[in-house]
């Protein structure tokens, strides 16, 4: 009975903070309601004994991502007008999106018999003393979906560099960065000159250093 209604809490929380993220006035708004929209979807996997992925949940996307997402908000200073200026002309189509992705889920999970239901899903079984489910999660990334998991780090690797590289794809003014080519051609030659310093020059050095420690 408590899981019921700690499973219901979470969900209506969830919904309740989805539904702001898109429909909240001030982008900040929809950010903190997003982060709490995390907050709930971490606590439905608890319910569910994915302590691991909660607290991963929780740490990055809260902790480091969400952050991230509040500073570059604030900092961008955007004009709602302008945002919802194309916001009637294209709530038509949405809405379709958001009607077809209902019928999508109602059948998939609706139908129990069906390749996404209860009966291909069984509940697991009582789990032994000392199982670790962060121990099994990394047992199934590292050898049945490996490929998929480097893969997926490759997609992310190169959307980073393509983001960068659309980043510095105009050369602006009183730019003080040095283009890559030259960075590369640069040697020890271009860099250090080596003197050679004769004795005199020492002693006289040598001669202010006394003098001034004096």
């Amino acid at each position: 009975m408590v899981l019921k209604i700690l499973f219901y809490g979470f969900a209506l929380l969830l919904l309740y903070a989805a539904i702001r993220v898109i429909t909240a006035k001030n982008p900040v708004n929809a950010v903190m309601h997003l982060i709490l929209a995390f907050v709930a979807s971490s606590g439905l996997w608890i319910l569910i004994q994915a302590e691991f992925l909660a607290l991963v949940l929780v740490i990055v996307y809260v902790g480091a991502v969400m952050v991230l997402f509040l500073f570059v908000v604030m900092m961008l200073d955007i004009n709602v007008d302008t945002v919802r200026e194309g916001f009637v002309k294209y709530l038509p189509f949405g809405i379709g999106i958001g009607v077809l992705i209902l019928v999508e889920l109602f059948f998939i999970l609706g139908n129990k018999d069906g390749l996404f239901g209860a009966i291909n899903f069984p509940l697991p079984p009582n789990a032994l003393e000392g199982y670790s489910n962060t121990r099994e999660l990394g047992l199934k990334l590292y050898t049945e979906f490996l490929y998929p998991f480097e893969i997926a780090a490759v997609i992310l690797l190169v959307a980073m560099i393509a983001a960068i590289s659309l980043t510095h794809r105009r050369v602006r003014e009183n730019n003080k960065t040095i283009p890559v080519p030259d960075q590369l051609k640069v040697s020890k030659q271009d860099r250090i000159r080596i003197i050679s310093m004769g004795t005199s020059v020492l002693e006289s050095y040598q001669d202010v250093s006394l003098a001034t420690d004096r």
